[in-house]
């Protein structure tokens, strides 16, 4: 079953529009600012072993713990930030994670060096395979399996399949020109 049908199944109202707020107006979305992408990537790595939902409700103090996900700073947190942020109540308190997405920012600012931005990256990339890009994912970050990057990808239009053909939101992306389009 897609997201977008899931969507129309859900209960109560408030887990209903939490989803369908995202589904609307993020999922699938082409995302062009790096930061926002690294954002993307680093609720990705969250949701590994938990709901989407989860992290859903979580995203403001994901925003907030991880500095609105800048990509510079986060690169240059200390241990104090580490502990600081195994102790937040508000995010998802793994250590492999929090140190995935430390180690990621800084790998981020090495891409950017080379090839000018964290998108410019996956712009040179594309286009690959699914199996491809988790390749490709696994070799340049840290905590990246196949369903991870899976699903950042679909989620920031460089795999077709966030939405059904049928989902009205699948035109407004059509119009965005996702990467998806450009094979």
């Amino acid at each position: 079953m897609s997201y977008c049908t899931a969507i129309e199944k859900m209960q109560p109202a408030e887990r209903k529009a939490l989803h369908q707020h995202y589904h609307d107006h993020h999922y699938g979305y082409p995302i062009h600012d790096d930061n926002e992408l690294f954002g993307r990537l680093i609720m990705e790595i969250n949701q590994a072993g938990l709901s989407w939902e989860t992290i859903l409700k979580k995203e403001a103090a994901f925003r907030k713990a991880y500095s609105n996900f800048n990509i510079k700073k986060v690169a240059a947190y200390t241990d104090a930030d580490r502990e600081r942020l195994l102790a937040d109540a508000g995010i998802i308190r793994n250590r492999l994670k929090i140190n995935a997405a430390i180690e990621n920012a800084q790998t981020i600012l090495a891409l950017q060096q080379e090839y000018g931005s964290f998108q410019s990256w996956l712009e040179y990339h594309h286009p690959k395979t699914k199996e491809e890009w988790v390749r490709l994912f696994k070799k340049t970050f840290r905590f990246t399996g196949g369903e991870i990057v899976n699903e950042f990808l679909l989620s920031i239009g460089y795999l077709k399949g966030a939405h059904d053909e049928s989902c009205p939101v699948y035109k407004k992306i059509l119009k965005l020109k996702p990467m998806w389009l450009r094979q």
